[in-house]
């Protein structure tokens, strides 16, 4: 999810981005990752920018991974094989706060290659860098503050003035989703207006792959379940019919089982005789354990 919010950023705001990493405000295009023939990587985080002359490489990061410093190596070589002539400004930039020694490498070294690049942490930048333009507002809330509900007003400030209603709630939006990596989201919807935050494009695709998230979860679950209650009607209904009539408490313990240990009861039945052993049988699982 951040990751898309940040890629959305940076290629709505591209200006204010470079003003802000390259010292102007360059014009740049989006330049996609497949002519670089990354196919192979994962590109997910990846946020390639491109003006005549210059091609600007950003990945945001939550978390520290190992394999950065390789994948910005491997990243610099694509990128000259395919724009030899143009000049390249990496950075990786952390977004959340984190005491990892990853966080601060800036380098990828072998013993024939070196390749240095830039890092960016977040919780280091003053604040005021950051409430320059629209595009940088989203990330002030994660900047070096002792206070992020006090910036985080700030920048609500700020957006109500945004006259531009489509601007408006992309930027509320996305100073909400990032806002919700370190503040709670009672605190964030009680400064930023819902209604504006919902109107924007990449909340509401964020919102739909939620939900579809959602309903696939909630299918296998479903599936899961009627597995289930198929498994427990057909055991009982065998061992009513191998040992007769058995009481509530153990008609409970059945609805309780996994579908694999139905399959496993529904096997062993066929040896039962008494209700002792089902109960002998749900002794040796551990299913009476506590009783």
């Amino acid at each position: 999810m951040y990751d898309n919010i940040c890629k959305f950023i940076a290629e709505t705001y591209s200006r204010d981005l470079a003003q802000w990493l390259l010292g102007k405000p360059i014009e740049l295009t989006i330049l996609e990752p497949t002519e670089l023939q990354v196919d192979p990587m994962r590109v997910d985080s990846l946020i390639f920018l491109q003006s005549e002359d210059l091609i600007l490489h950003i990945e945001f990061q939550t978390v520290p991974q190992q394999d950065v410093p390789f994948r910005m190596a491997d990243y610099r070589l694509r990128i000259y094989r395919r724009f030899s002539s143009k000049s390249v400004y990496q950075v990786v930039i952390y977004l959340k706060k984190n005491n990892s020694a990853l966080a601060k490498i800036n380098r990828f070294i072998l013993p024939e290659l070196q390749h240095q690049y830039n890092v960016i942490r977040l919780w280091e930048i003053p604040t005021e860098q950051l409430l320059t333009s629209f595009g940088l507002l989203p990330f002030a809330v994660l900047s070096q503050t002792e206070n992020p509900v006090n910036v985080l007003q700030q920048v609500a400030r700020r957006i109500e003035g945004i006259s531009d209603r489509v601007q408006k709630s992309n930027v509320t939006a996305t100073t909400a989703i990032l806002a919700s990596l370190i503040l709670d989201k009672i605190v964030i919807k009680r400064l930023l207006r819902d209604e504006i935050m919902k109107e924007s494009a990449i909340y509401q695709e964020i919102e739909a792959i939620g939900e579809a998230k959602g309903i696939q979860i909630g299918t296998a679950k479903g599936i899961q379940q009627g597995v289930q209650q198929g498994e427990v009607k057909l055991v009982i209904r065998l061992l009513q019919r191998q040992i007769g009539e058995i009481t509530t408490e153990f008609e409970e313990k059945i609805r309780e089982l996994s579908v694999e240990q139905l399959e496993s009861l529904g096997e062993a039945l066929l040896d039962f005789k008494t209700q002792s052993d089902l109960i002998n049988w749900l002794n040796s699982h551990e299913i009476l354990e506590d009783d």
